[in-house]
C-alpha cells in the first residue's frame, strides 16, 4: 500500500561522538544516513527520499573547544561530509539544501530539505540554544532549529521545530536529568509564530511539529529485589537484552518510559518508536561492535520523540506520524555510544488556515516561558568562555595533555617565584 505523497517523510539521526571531533565518524555514513532496505520495509516498496533530514551530533569535540567556541572547523567539516552522502545515497540522485546548522559546545543540530520541495520553500528559519549545565554552561543543554514551510495554496503553512539535546549522565541523577529537560522547555525560546497578535517569546511547543532527540541519559533502573540488578550479573543482563523477549521484559525498567508515559512528568504529549525492538545504545566497549562495557549497564540512552498538531492529548495511543524505522547502528565503533536514526511519515498537511496548527498538550500541562532565560543563557556562555580559554591554554602548554600542562605551569610559576625571591649575593654568583 502507497503512502500519500503529500504526507512529508522526515529522517533524524542523533550520535554521540564521545569527543572525537573529526575521528568521530567513518568517511562512508550509508549505514546511519541512508537505511538499507534490508532495515526498512517501507523503503523497499516505495523508492522515496526523505523531505528533512535532520543529523543531531553531542559531544561533537574535545570539551575544552567546545567551551572556548572552537567548534566551527568541526561543524563545517561534518556539513561538507553529511550534504555528499545524503545526495549520493538518495534513492533517485535528489539534491539537498541546508536550512539550518547551529551549536553550542559538544551539541550540534544540521537541518537538510529536498532542494525542490521543503528546501526551497522554508522561510522564517531561527535557530536557539541553551545551557543546563553548572552556572548554566553548555557542557550539557539543547540546540534548536524551527522554520515554516508555507502552504502550497498560499496559506501560512505549518512549523516545524527540531531539538537536539544532551542532558545529564549517570544512573542516579534521574532528577537532574528532569530538572535540565524542564530548563530546556522554559529557555530555548523562539520569537512568536507568525499571524500572531502575542509580542512574548514561544517555547518549543508552540509548533506544529516537534522533535526532541539525543542523548537524554535515561538509564534502566531495577528494583534491588531484580534477579538482574546486582553488578554480578552485568554479563546475565547483557544477554537477556541481547533477544528482543528479553528486552520487551526489560523495557518496563526504562526511566524514560516510567516518568513520560506511567508518571507524567517529562515530555509532555510526545510520542516514541518501539525503541525496545533495538539493541541498547549504550555503554560499548570501545572498537567493538557488540560488546557492552561492564563498568556501566546497558540503556537506551539515544532517543528521538516526536509530537504534532493532529494527535489528541485524549487519545494517547493514536498516533498520527507514522514511525516506519526506529534502530541503532552497530557498526560504528569509535564511540560508547552507537547512533539511532528514525524514519517519520507526518500528516498531511492542515488544511489553508490564517493561523499556524499548534500541538495540543494535556491538560494542566502548560510550558511557560522563563523570563531570567536570557540573562541565564549569556551568563552560562561567559563561563564556558572563561573555562575553556584556560583549559585550552594548559592544553597547549602540555603538547595535547592538560595533566602535563597543569605540570608545566607548576613548574614554571615555581621557578619564577625563586627567580624573583633571589638575593643579591646569589645574583654576583651567576655567570
Amino acid at each position: 500500500m502507497s503512502v500519500d505523497p503529500s504526507r512529508p517523510l522526515v529522517q533524524i539521526a542523533s550520535y554521540n561522538t564521545n569527543l572525537q571531533a573529526e575521528r568521530g565518524l567513518p568517511q562512508d555514513l550509508v549505514d546511519w544516513l541512508s537505511p538499507t532496505l534490508q532495515v526498512s520495509s517501507f523503503l523497499a516498496r516505495e523508492r522515496r527520499a526523505p523531505d528533512i533530514v535532520a543529523v543531531g551530533f553531542q559531544e561533537l569535540l574535545p570539551l575544552h573547544l567546545g567551551l572556548s567556541g572552537l567548534s566551527k572547523p568541526v561543524i563545517e567539516s561534518r556539513n561538507a561530509l553529511i550534504l555528499s552522502q545524503i545526495e549520493e545515497h538518495a534513492p533517485n540522485k535528489e539534491r539537498y539544501t541546508l536550512i539550518a546548522k547551529v551549536v553550542n559546545v559538544g551539541v550540534a543540530l544540521l537541518v537538510y530539505g529536498l532542494d525542490d520541495g521543503i528546501g526551497r520553500r522554508a522561510c522564517d528559519v531561527q535557530t536557539q540554544w541553551t545551557g543546563c549545565g553548572p552556572l548554566y554552561m553548555g557542557n550539557k543543554g539543547a540546540v534548536g532549529v524551527r522554520f515554516r514551510v508555507p502552504g502550497e495554496d498560499g496559506g501560512v503553512g505549518e512549523v516545524y521545530t527540531f531539538v537536539c539535546a544532551h542532558l545529564t549522565a549517570h544512573a542516579p541523577k534521574l532528577a537532574h536529568r528532569i530538572q535540565d529537560y524542564n530548563h530546556i522547555v522554559a529557555s530555548l525560546l523562539f520569537p512568536p509564530l507568525p499571524a500572531s497578535d502575542s509580542t512574548a517569546p514561544t517555547t518549543m511547543f508552540d509548533t506544529s511539529h516537534l522533535f526532541f532527540f539525543g542523548d537524554l541519559n535515561f538509564r534502566l533502573s531495577l528494583p534491588p529485589t531484580h534477579a538482574l540488578a546486582p553488578r554480578s550479573e552485568l554479563s546475565t543482563l547483557a544477554e537477556a537484552l541481547s533477544t528482543e523477549d528479553g528486552r520487551l521484559a526489560l523495557k518496563e525498567y526504562d526511566q524514560l518510559l516510567i516518568e513520560r508515559d506511567v508518571k507524567g512528568t517529562v515530555f509532555q504529549g510526545f510520542r516514541e518508536g518501539e525503541f525496545w525492538r533495538f539493541k541498547c545504545s549504550y555503554k560499548y566497549r570501545l572498537g567493538k561492535v557488540d560488546e557492552y562495557d561492564p563498568k556501566r549497564m546497558p540503556a537506551w540512552t539515544d532517543r528521538i520523540m516526536y509530537a504534532t498538531h493532529a494527535d489528541s492529548p485524549d487519545s494517547p495511543d493514536i498516533h498520527s506520524i507514522t514511525n516506519v524505522l526506529y534502530t541503532a547502528i552497530p557498526s560504528y565503533t569509535t564511540s560508547d555510544h552507537k547512533p539511532v536514526v528514525t524514519l517519520l511519515i507526518l500528516p498531511p498537511p492542515a488544511p489553508t488556515s490564517s493561523t499556524v496548527p499548534v500541538l495540543r498538550l494535556p491538560e494542566g500541562y502548560t510550558p511557560t516561558p522563563d523570563p531570567w532565560a536570557a540573562m541565564k543563557k549569556y551568563s552560562g556562555r561567559t563561563f564556558d568562555r572563561l573555562i575553556g580559554y584556560c583549559w585550552w591554554l594548559l592544553t597547549m602548554l602540555g603538547a595535547g595533555s592538560t595533566l602535563l600542562g597543569i605540570g608545566n605551569l607548576i613548574v614554571s610559576l615555581g621557578l619564577w617565584r625563586w627567580w624573583r625571591a633571589r638575593t643579591p649575593e646569589q645574583e654576583l654568583l651567576l655567570p
